[in-house]
């Protein structure tokens, strides 16, 4: 049955790409076939995205629940946090290196120099956009403590969700059991009716892959990314260094998994992913194969997952590392040291908490241009490959996310060893 979705899925990829590129401008009884291709498409991508507030609650409250106690609350969370914070490092020192090394902004036209940057010594500029950067991290933190956790639920902010149901699962705990139980096994019972859901919807993949990516194809054309090619060169094997030759080192190495069973397990949800460029769609989709597919538990799924899809993104994060230095580049603008350091810091910081929805780091790359003091207009440099590289990058969130939770499940077996065998092993000597 895998196997079949799985062809199901090629095939469809294929024809959608076949069918982009041959219908084009083409019109059926007086509407665009873009217009159709991005209708149903996009009832596909609605269907994913209208599990996803349920599903997070539901997976979040019932992992922090599950892990009992103080300790292994704390645990648990260290390890994921330094695990996140770890691939996300790595992917903006991957960026960095490659866009320094390789300069692909370096040669366009010298016309693209801003006037402005010239008149104003750089640490000027820098000053000036200080407490417009702070405001910005400012709102980021803002939003970890929603005043409406409704809204919240409404509007897609992820963040402020995420921490207000961890909270909710670790004082589920402190209450007492009969009434615990309760509220446990209604949000135990949420998460398998939205699972079952996501079951249903993955039917319909094949259909929903075809014609977002036959949209795209047909609206980008594949020439499309000839206007930024070196750049989109150096974005493609970033992402392709993080895919796959760092995270299957990490988890060979680490993990002791094999690589290759890794992909296989996780090929549904890295289709979806490409497809939808949403992160946020894919989740029920990564859980399933995850618990499914790669035998992760669904107490880790369902903590590291979640919150996964709103702070680990590294493909993002090497996306608009690329994309500010390659910017910084075409404007040949002067950057120390110093400057350079504290950027990658905010782009680290900038690069959690970005909506796992398409071209969301777009948002992200305007906050950094802005903090250094490039103009916002640059983001236009890197647009015509956005929707190729956005489909690119979220598919390496997605497949990171899913390594992040196999290294935490492998550290998180070897306490548990440790715990019941605590004696050393003879040697004989």
């Amino acid at each position: 049955m895998k196997n079949s979705i799985l062809i199901k899925v090629l095939a469809a990829l294929g024809l959608a790409i076949l069918a982009g590129v041959v219908t084009g401008d083409m019109s059926l009884l007086g509407i665009p076939l873009i217009q159709f291709y991005g209708l149903i498409g996009n009832l596909f991508l609605n269907a994913l995205n209208l599990v996803v507030v349920p599903l997070v609650c539901s997976s979040i409250i019932t992992g922090t629940a599950r892990m009992g106690n103080d300790s292994s609350f704390k645990k648990l969370g260290k390890k994921t946090f330094i695990c996140f914070l770890g691939t996300t490092f790595i992917a903006v020192l991957v960026g960095y290196l490659l866009i320094v090394t390789l300069q692909p902004g370096s040669g366009q036209n010298d016309t693209l120099a801003s006037p402005s940057l010239e008149s104003n010594p750089l640490q000027e500029t820098i000053s000036q956009k200080g407490e417009e950067g702070f405001q910005k991290i400012e709102q980021l933190l803002l939003r970890l403590v929603p005043t409406n956790i409704l809204a919240a639920a409404a509007q897609g902010q992820m963040l402020g969700l995420i921490a207000f149901c961890i909270f909710f699962g670790f004082f589920l705990t402190k209450i007492e059991k009969p009434a615990a139980d309760s509220v446990i096994s209604f949000f135990q019972g949420i998460f398998q009716i939205m699972m079952k859901i996501t079951q249903m919807i993955m039917k319909a993949l094949p259909v929903g892959v075809f014609f977002l990516v036959a949209k795209v194809v047909a609206t980008t054309g594949l020439e499309s990314i000839t206007s930024a090619a070196a750049f989109f060169g150096v974005i493609l094997l970033g992402l392709a260094i993080e895919m796959f030759i760092i995270f299957p080192l990490l988890l060979k190495v680490i993990a002791g998994v094999s690589p290759l069973a890794h992909f296989k397990a996780m090929t549904p949800a890295l289709l979806t992913a490409f497809s939808t460029s949403s992160s946020a769609a894919t989740m029920p989709v990564t859980l399933d194969c995850l618990e499914k597919n790669a035998n992760v538990s669904p107490r880790i799924c369902g903590f590291t997952v979640p919150l996964g899809t709103s702070i680990n993104t590294p493909g993002s994060a090497l996306h608009i590392c690329c994309s500010v230095f390659f910017i910084a580049q075409v404007y040949h603008f002067p950057l120390s040291i110093s400057l350079q350091c504290t950027t990658l810091l905010m782009i680290i910081l900038m690069s959690f908490g970005i909506a796992g929805i398409p071209s969301a780091s777009l948002f992200a790359i305007v906050t950094v241009l802005t903090m250094i003091g490039l103009p916002a207009e640059g983001i236009a440099l890197i647009l015509a490959v956005e929707r190729l590289v956005d489909m690119c990058r979220t598919t390496v969130n997605v497949f990171g996310n899913s390594c992040c939770a196999v290294l935490i499940e492998h550290a998180d077996k070897q306490k548990d060893n440790r715990a019941i065998d605590p004696q050393p092993v003879a040697t004989g000597v």
